[in-house]
């Protein structure tokens, strides 16, 4: 795995695999920061080409509103639009309050041209990226 962004919010990096990964670590966001490492993300999805990504929420604390509206209103579809995004395996967060946030992102984007699935172990996120 080698790594192409990282910062406070979390890392994006890119695997052997034939995809992408977005680490969220645990601990309070700026926005800015999650901007930057989202920003990075997308950049790595569109030089790849392979519009895949694995995002590992487990450790992540719960969207605010505001980076609710950032994920889904601006990051998500620049990232389908320009990053070529197809496919999201995501590796739920412990925090069941992230969970709920992180469903109201995604009922928010529906009618944008990606799949998610959601995950409770890596090996199961993986499997199912692969498989797309």
């Amino acid at each position: 795995m080698r790594i192409y962004y990282e910062n406070q919010v979390g890392r994006s990096s890119e695997d052997a695999l034939g995809f992408a990964r977005l680490t969220y670590y645990h601990g309070s966001r700026k926005v800015e920061e999650l901007r930057a490492l989202l920003g990075h993300t997308t950049r790595l999805i569109a030089r790849r080409g392979h519009g895949r990504l694995l995002i590992d929420q487990r450790l992540m604390l719960p969207f605010t509103p505001d980076e609710q509206r950032l994920v889904a209103q601006e990051w998500l579809p620049l990232m389908v639009l320009e990053g070529g995004y197809r496919f999201g395996a995501v590796v739920l967060a412990q925090d069941v309050f992230a969970r709920l946030a992180t469903a109201t992102v995604v009922t928010a984007v529906r009618d944008l041209p990606m799949t998610y699935r959601y995950f409770d172990t890596e090996s199961q996120a993986v499997a199912w990226l692969l498989s797309t």
